[in-house]
Formats: structure tokens, sequence, C-alpha cells
């Protein structure tokens, strides 16, 4: 029996033993102390240790550094009252490895004083092994790197700290050999290498690469959505380039950038080894692209926005400059017109040669303030539909005369014909000025093509530049395009292309106001332009213009007046500038009104208190302090309703406002002008006063 008992004890402590060695949780058994007298294979494996050298070891030096003192007082306490303590307790626990490095653990203890042993077993189980807490921490890491591009994307005003941001994130979070950022180029046939971790030939940073629909950027790009390839080696969907197995690449995933739902670029992830792509893999990689095209969307817009800033602050420099101008040009222009009529100088040939070229001269500088108010957006435009194939052949054909005979030049009209609402002289003469530069990128001759589409989609740098929230379609607006096969453009000259006087003629040969005064007059018009250009490739300009609505505007609709002006009409002229008045009271002379002048709306009003008659209110609308010429315009029109109205004015701001707010019979003059084009003014408004009253205006007397 006592044999038996024996043998029964020693199976016994086999079988323990066995255990303790085989048991998957780390085991170790410590003394009252704290040293380790036994630990099992399973523990040596979680802590790095051999299972020698942890027997007599210290427990503390398994505990991180940082809570050691705190570890200490609780084995201590522990000591005095030892209680079981099963694992679950969602105790957030770390083990220190033998390398320095920590691993979160779970840990239940368990007392042996019951069996007459002062020792403690305590079981430890490396959480991260559980798939559930796998997955959480790997959700973890990546909301991590995520929250690490958003804080660099508030931080960084450069798109490129991004773009070389996030291919070092992806390859690092998911463990891979190459990452890679594609952007489209403009043409949407090449792809950019904008920046890459661990690239292959062929694809390094800044490197451009067609692509097809045959290749895989070119499947994610019009699925719209991610592609995962298992293995390179065996991938049917497309054509896998020969440099991706020449490099050993096996497995990827690339996802399409998308800015406000449009595929802009891709951002692909490669491995030289075999990896299997979980949905939380493919989100992550989701996530961070959409970060990457929302900085980059928003660096876009900063820069358009500040682009637009720096040409408002010069169209607001240009338009008072012009306004001051003008108002020079009356005079000058003015005094002119009255030398030229002089007896004494009709037998001087000389010195009618003399003024005519002043009188040139006088021309030159009021269309130059002209492509400044254009720029500026403070010019009177004369919207109404336009045919613009119709446009387009009638130019063709002009410049088939004037242009150099080596440049072949093209019409593309589109169907159905379009049309658009703008003011036909300006666009006209902006598609002139575009063709004029078009012409002198070409100096041995090339191809000029105007082309017309309704619709079909607006560039990001154009749809930025517009005033009223057209969409990607937008219908609303119809393309008119110039392309040319000149020398192109740089990057830097195309951003400073609108800017008044900018130009990289040569001395005499440009003013620089060409391209800005087609911007502001497409900005005017509610529209948008955009250039596409490189050095070597030509370039294209497009115009984006409103189609027309049904409703035309009051000033569409014009009566037939009549172009002469009544002797003995009586006006009263109210301009504040002395040089100015006199001008245009010689010209009221010759065309033989009787004139009074005021310098004021005070003096204005004066002169209608006093008893005087009048038929016709000529007044500038910037009369220094007091009231306004509108204003002025307004109260005498409350006392005398059958007064016809023309306001003038050198600052087309202010007519622009007039325009906005003036009641229809008033009629609007920009200075400079002519002794003729005043006089068919008023002769336009008084017979627009004959129409509305159904009879003569005729003379107008004060109230008694």
């Amino acid at each position: 029996m006592a044999a038996d008992a024996g043998a029964r004890g020693l199976e016994r402590r086999t079988v323990y033993r066995t255990l303790f060695t085989a048991y998957p949780d780390a085991l170790v058994v410590a003394d009252m102390s704290g040293h380790i007298v036994l630990a099992n294979p399973s523990a040596a494996a979680l802590l790095g240790y051999e299972v020698e050298e942890l027997v007599g070891m210290p427990v503390d030096e398994l505990v991180p550094e940082a809570i050691r003192p705190r570890h200490a007082a609780f084995r201590a306490a522990y000591g005095v009252d030892p209680q079981p303590r099963p694992m679950g307790r969602q105790v957030e626990l770390a083990a220190r490895r033998r390398d320095g490095t920590e691993v979160m653990v779970e840990i239940s203890l368990s007392p042996l004083q019951d069996e007459g042993l002062p020792l403690v077993v305590a079981a430890i189980r490396d959480i991260g092994a559980y798939p559930r807490v796998k997955q959480a921490l790997k959700q973890a890491r990546y909301s991590d790197f995520l929250a690490q591009l958003g804080r660099l994307g508030v931080d960084a005003r450069d798109p490129q700290v991004l773009l070389d941001r996030v291919p070092e994130i992806a390859a690092s979070a998911l463990g891979m050999d190459v990452a890679i950022v594609y952007l489209l180029e403009p043409n949407r046939l090449e792809l950019l290498v904008a920046s890459a971790v661990g690239t292959i030939p062929g694809e390094t940073t800044g490197a451009r690469l067609p692509y097809g629909l045959d290749t895989s950027l070119g499947f994610v790009l019009t699925q719209g959505r991610a592609l995962t390839v298992t293995d390179y080696r065996t991938e049917q969907r497309f054509a896998v380039p020969q440099g991706y197995l020449d490099a050993g690449l096996v497995s990827g995933l690339t996802v399409p950038l998308l800015d406000r739902g449009k595929t802009i670029g891709a951002l692909t992830v490669r491995s030289r080894e075999a990896k299997t792509f979980e949905g939380d893999d493919i989100r992550f990689l989701e996530s961070l692209g959409n970060l990457l095209a929302t900085g980059l969307q928003r660096a876009q817009s900063e820069e358009a926005l500040n682009h637009a800033q720096r040409l408002e602050s010069v169209g607001q420099l240009t338009g008072g400059i012009a306004h001051d101008f003008n108002n020079l040009l009356t005079v000058i222009q003015g005094n002119l017109q009255v030398l030229e009529e002089l007896p004494e100088l009709s037998e001087n040939s000389y010195g009618r040669q003399l003024l005519e070229a002043a009188t040139r001269a006088t021309r030159r500088g009021a269309e130059l303030t002209g492509k400044l108010l254009a720029f500026s957006r403070r010019q009177v435009l004369q919207p109404r539909p336009i045919a613009v194939n119709t446009l387009l052949h009638s130019l063709a054909n002009m410049l088939r005369r004037t242009l150099d005979e080596r440049i072949e030049i093209c019409v593309e009209p589109g169907e159905p014909p379009p049309y658009v609402y703008a003011d036909p002289g300006q666009l006209e003469a902006s598609l002139l000025n575009i063709a004029i530069n078009a012409r002198d990128a070409m100096p041995k001759g090339g191809r000029l093509t105007f082309a017309t589409q309704i619709g079909g989609g607006v560039p990001r740098s154009a749809r930025t530049e517009l005033d009223e929230p057209f969409g990607d379609g937008a219908d609303e607006l119809v393309a008119i395009s110039v392309a040319d096969t000149g020398s192109g453009m740089s990057d830097e000259v195309q951003e400073r292309a609108f800017e008044p006087f900018f130009t990289t003629k040569e001395a005499g040969r440009g003013t620089g106001l060409g391209l800005s005064t087609v911007y502001g007059f497409v900005k005017q018009s509610k529209g948008a332009i955009s250039i596409d250009s490189a050095l070597g490739r030509g370039s294209t300009v497009t115009l984006y213009i409103p189609q027309p609505t049904t409703a035309i505007p009051r000033h569409e609709i014009e009566a037939t007046v009549s172009e002469e002006v009544a002797p003995g009409l009586r006006v009263l002229l109210v301009e504040d500038d002395p040089e100015v008045r006199s001008v245009v009271h010689k010209y009221l002379d010759a065309l033989h009104c009787v004139t009074a002048t005021a310098s004021n709306a005070a003096e204005a009003l004066q002169r209608l208190d006093e008893g005087a008659t009048f038929d016709l209110l000529l007044s500038d609308i910037a009369l220094g302090p007091g009231q306004r010429g509108t204003e002025l315009a307004a109260e005498v029109q409350q006392r005398l309703p059958a007064l016809a109205v023309l306001l003038m004015s050198g600052y087309s701001a202010e007519l622009l406002e007039a325009d906005r707010d003036a009641p229809p019979s008033w009629e609007l003059l920009r200075k400079p002008y002519s002794r003729q084009e005043l006089g068919s003014a008023m002769a336009k408004v008084m017979s627009t006063r004959i129409t509305a009253s159904g009879s003569e205006a005729g003379t107008v007397h004060p109230p008694a």
C-alpha cells in the first residue's frame, strides 16, 4: 500500500510539473519576499528571458520603472492578507520585457498558503493575443495616425508637407514597403507622382505616368473605389507593370482621392509579402486619402482666395486712378475739340497735325482707362443674348484677313448652337485679345482654334472664381475656348497672367492689360476663366459665360431715338470740377442749348427755388460734400416729374450703382465723352421721356 501511495504521489507531481510546463499562460511562482522561485516556458517566451534567468529574479524587475514603487507597496499589502484575484477586472497592467518594451497583460494571483507553502502563483496573459483586443489596438493605432495627420493639416499651410507625410504614415501604419500619392494632371491623361516612400524604378517623385483603363490606377480612378491585390503575379483584372514584379512586389491596396465627389488622384501601398487587407485597413487608407484631399482642397481654395484678393486690391486702385484720369481726359478732349473748330486753325496744317496727334493720344488714354475699368469690373456693360457660333465665325473671318497667313484659324462650333448673355462688344474684344496673344506665341505660324461647348465641366481653378454656385456640370455656362499651338506658358507666367501690367513681351510690344481686361469682363459677366498651358505645348484659354435667361433686362429694349438735340433745350448743368464744367458748357453752347450751371446740389436746388425752368438735368454723380448727383436727381424729379435726367461720371462703379438703382427713364454717360456722344445721350433721354409720356416734354414749370 505504501508503495502504491508513493507511486501515486510521484505520478501527481509528474502531472503537475507537466501541466505547469505546458500551460499556455505565463506562470510565475514567487515567495513572500518577491523573488521568483519557478517560471514556465510561456513566461520566458512572453517576457523575453530564459527560464533559468527568471528563477531568483525579483518580480519588481518585470514591472515598468514608473510604477515600481506603487507595485512594491501593493505587494507588501498583499503579503499581509493574500487573497485570490482572478483575471477580467479590466485593470490595465503592463509587464516589462527583457528588451525594455512593454506588453499589456492581465494577471491573476493565487496564494498557496492553504497548502502550507508561503508562495503566490501569478498567471500572466498577453491581452494583445485576443482577436478583439488586437482589432481594438489596431483601430486605436490607426486613429492615432489619422489624428496626427489631422493636426498637421490644420497647422501646415504648404500642401507639400501633407503630401510628404501621407505616404510615410501609410507605409508605417500598414507595414508596407512602398507608398505613393498620385495626382491627376489637368489634362486628365497623366498622373503625377506627388510623393512616395520606397519607390520603384519609373515611379519616383515628380514622374508623370500615362494611365489607361487597363492599369491598376485606371481601374481605381474609373471605378472610384478601393482595389486590393493579394498577388500581382496572378492578377487578371488589369495589366501589371513588369517593374512591380521585378521589384518583388506581391500585394497592394489602392484607394481613390476624392475632391467633392470628383476623383483627383490615388493613394497606394504595396508590399513584398503576401498580405490580406481587412476592412479596417481599407477604411484607414480611405480616411488617410480623404484627409489629404481635404487638405489639398483647402490649400487650393486659400491660394485662389489670396489671388482673388490681390486682384481685387489692384482693381480698386486702378478703378480710382481711372476715375481721376477720366476727368482729366474730359478736360483735355473737350478743349481739343473746341480748338479744332477755331477759324485760326482751319488754314494751319501744322497746328491741325499737332491737334490730331493730341486727339489720338486722348483716345488711347480713354481706351487705357477703359481697360483698367474692365479689369476692376467697374465698367458699364450692356449685355444681351449672343449667338456665339455666329460671333466666332465673323471673328475668324476678320482674323484670317489680318493675322499672319501662316496661322491656320479654325472654328469648332458647338451643337446645339449656344447662346450667352454678355456685352457683345466686350466679348468680341476679349476673344480678340486672346487671339493676339496666341499670334505672338506662334511667330513661325501654327493653328488657332475657337470652340464652344455647353456645360461639360468647369476646372477646379475656374470654379473657385465663380460668383454663383455652379456645379461640376455647369450646364448654365457656355465654354468658349481659344487654343493655340504656340510656345505655351510656364506655371509662374500662368500664375500672374491676369495681373494688370504683367507682360512677357519685350518693351513697347504690350501693355500687360490684355488678359487682365478679359478677366475683369468675364468676372463682371458672372462667369469664370481658366488657362491650360505648358511650355512647348501651346495654350488654351477658356471663358465660361452664363447662358441667357428668359427675362430680358429693361436696358435690352431700346426705343428708336432721335440723334438731334432740339435747339433751345434748357439744361441745368451740375459739375463740381470747374474745368470739366467749363468744357461741358462749351459743348452745350455748340449744341444750341440754354445752359445754367451749378457746382453742387445746393446751388442747383437754389436755382429751382428761384423759379428757373429746365428741360434736362445734366449732373455728375460725385459732387463733393453734400448730396450726390443721384440724390439730387431723385429730389428734383419729385418736384418736377417731367424733367429728363442724364447722369455722368468718370468712375464706373458710380455708374454701375446708378444703373442698378435708377429709374428706367434716367440715362448714364461715361467720361470722357465727345460733344457728339453728349448730344446723342441727351437726344436719347429726351426722346425716351417723350415716348414714356406720350407727349412733348416741353418746358417744365416749377409748381406755384
